[in-house]
């Protein structure tokens, strides 16, 4: 399946949810190559989704986890059911792994270092999973919210 399988005004708030969070959005395989090769550090590719656990869990888990500590580099998003072929390119960096929606992956030149996948996430509450993503920053990732904060 190509192309659009869930309208742009569907799926905006969902989209809104991430992006306010800071995280950039993916449209195009090549928009996620770009990522990939210009990230120094640790990229954090989402796979957002619809479901309820996106909704429920993993969007505010991610928020939770980025509230304070370690944090990527770069933050990005692809969506599954809306863009297809960006989405199909971000999996492709997660080798080892079956396609699963809502995910998160951590790629560090390239190579995928951590995966956080639906499996991990359904059964979960949003608390456990920014514990999981926080433990996951901390052992991947070294910029920190102070260090993103202006000095004053």
């Amino acid at each position: 399946m190509r192309g659009m399988s869930y309208p742009d005004f569907f799926v905006a708030p969902m989209r809104q949810e991430l992006v306010s969070l800071g995280v950039q959005e993916l449209r195009t395989p090549e928009d996620v190559d770009a990522a990939v090769a210009n990230t120094s550090g640790t990229l954090m590719i989402v796979v957002n989704s619809v479901c309820g656990c996106a909704a429920g869990k993993a969007r505010p888990g991610l928020a939770l986890a980025l509230r304070s500590g370690a944090r990527p580099d770069a933050m990005a998003s692809v969506f599954a059911g809306f863009d297809i072929e960006a989405t199909e390119r971000a999996r492709s960096y997660f080798s080892g792994y079956r396609p699963s929606s809502p995910s998160i992956g951590l790629i560090q030149q390239g190579k995928l270092v951590y995966m956080l996948e639906r499996g991990n996430i359904e059964n979960r509450d949003a608390y456990a999973i920014a514990q999981e993503l926080s433990a996951a920053f901390e052992r991947f990732c070294t910029t920190t919210d102070t260090a993103q904060t202006p000095a004053t």
